[in-house]
């Protein structure tokens, strides 16, 4: 009986203790709002520009006439002619070449070998020399159109000087390379969202309830108020389960709201970000993939703001916190890694593996949410068992 009575006072505490930080935080009208529908609007404007503009970069820089400055480009008229056919336009190039690439004036030059006239009468390999500066991203389709329209000159010469020769041009090639593309088309489309969704949808979770779990502990520890609460005979766990529970209901209503709003704006958008699957299914998967995060930020703040003696100190932590999620986002891009089961179970890297299966449409087995959903409730569960040893401190209660 004591027990049970226990158990329902600890409820009820924790009950109560939910209700008074939401209630608290919902008279701040100002911050509530931007809690709630910052990440709403924001995120999914974000993602979708970029998308759009990714995409009309592309093809503005596929489909215009690109105009390459060539150096002694009377060498080689032939050459000129052709990648005319291509779509580029040779124009004349600046007294220094290398000197513009590297300005920036120019995406990309052609010079012609001083040689090119000889060795072409003589049958051999004529130099060109493409310019570029490969570090430029903005430069990389006008590298690569003018790349392949070289290559395609070149293998339509060599053709044609064997067939002169009465030689079939086949006889040089030893191989016929076909390509099997085994990426679904959901995986396809995801590709360019792949990079940035699964960060901003993490951040979201791991920072929902940032700002009312501060304002629970180290603001109230600021304003003097947390030490009458925590000389109610309330347990210590039952009021820090009540304040976590407080910040994960914002939290998650905001990821909701977020959820919602990528599934609206990628329903009413163009481009790529119309091919994100956005089916209540997938949207359910990546809400469920998030749910540990959030426990698991709104925990970890909680045992560092517990430490802090001011909102200023505890906003401190933002800094690096916000850096978290982006750690497997950089380690996958500069060295990428097969999927195994032990990633599912390391914190940001799992979450991002599987926003990327969702994204890609592929299927998640049994045994994968086991293990991200065991690992991931269970590191939230040890935080939240550091945030109650915390809140026992008694000078917890001492401001200042």
């Amino acid at each position: 009986m004591t027990a049970h009575a226990n158990k329902s006072n600890a409820f009820a505490t924790l009950w109560a203790v939910m209700r008074k930080e939401l209630r608290d935080i919902s008279r701040d009208r100002r911050t509530l709002a931007l809690a709630l529908l910052l990440g709403p609007l924001l995120y999914p404007l974000l993602m979708i520009g970029i998308g759009s503009l990714a995409e009309s970069r592309t093809k503005t820089q596929l489909d215009q006439v690109l105009e390459v400055p060539v150096a002694d480009q009377e060498r080689a008229p032939n050459l000129i002619a052709f990648l005319a056919t291509q779509g580029i336009k040779a124009t004349p190039a600046p007294r220094d070449l290398d000197a513009a690439i590297v300005r920036q004036d120019i995406d990309v030059g052609l010079r012609i070998h001083s040689h090119y006239d000889r060795d072409w009468r003589d049958g051999q390999p004529a130099l060109v020399e493409i310019v570029q500066d490969s570090t430029r991203r903005n430069a990389e389709i006008p590298i690569a159109r003018l790349r392949a329209a070289l290559a395609a000159y070149r293998d339509q010469v060599g053709a044609l000087r064997l067939l002169a020769r009465g030689i079939d041009p086949s006889v040089t090639r030893a191989l016929t390379i076909g390509n099997r593309d085994l990426a679904s088309e959901d995986a396809k489309r995801g590709l360019m969202l792949s990079s940035i969704l699964p960060y901003l949808l993490i951040l979201m979770s791991f920072l929902g309830g940032a700002y009312l779990i501060m304002d629970a502990t180290a603001g109230e520890r600021e304003r003097q108020s947390l030490e009458p609460l925590l000389a109610t005979p309330a347990g210590r766990g039952a009021i820090v389960s009540g304040k976590i529970a407080a910040a994960c209901v914002l939290g998650l209503l905001s990821l909701l709201l977020t959820l919602l709003a990528f599934k609206l704006s990628a329903q009413m958008a163009t481009g790529v970000a119309k091919m994100l699957d956005v089916r209540f299914a997938a949207i359910g998967k990546m809400l469920l993939i998030l749910v540990p995060m959030l426990f698991i930020g709104t925990t970890l703040l909680t045992y560092l703001s517990a430490a802090a003696k001011s909102m200023k100190e505890a906003q401190s932590h933002m800094t690096w916190l916000m850096l978290l999620p982006m750690i497997p986002t950089i380690a996958l891009a500069v060295n990428p890694i097969k999927t195994q089961l032990w990633q599912f179970a390391v914190p940001f890297l799992a979450q991002n593996q599987l926003l990327l299966k969702v994204i890609r449409g592929e299927v998640i087995d049994a045994q994968v949410w086991a293990i991200y959903l065991a690992a991931g409730f269970g590191l939230a569960a040890l935080l939240w068992v550091a945030a109650v040893r915390r809140y026992h401190q008694e000078r917890l209660a001492i401001s200042g």
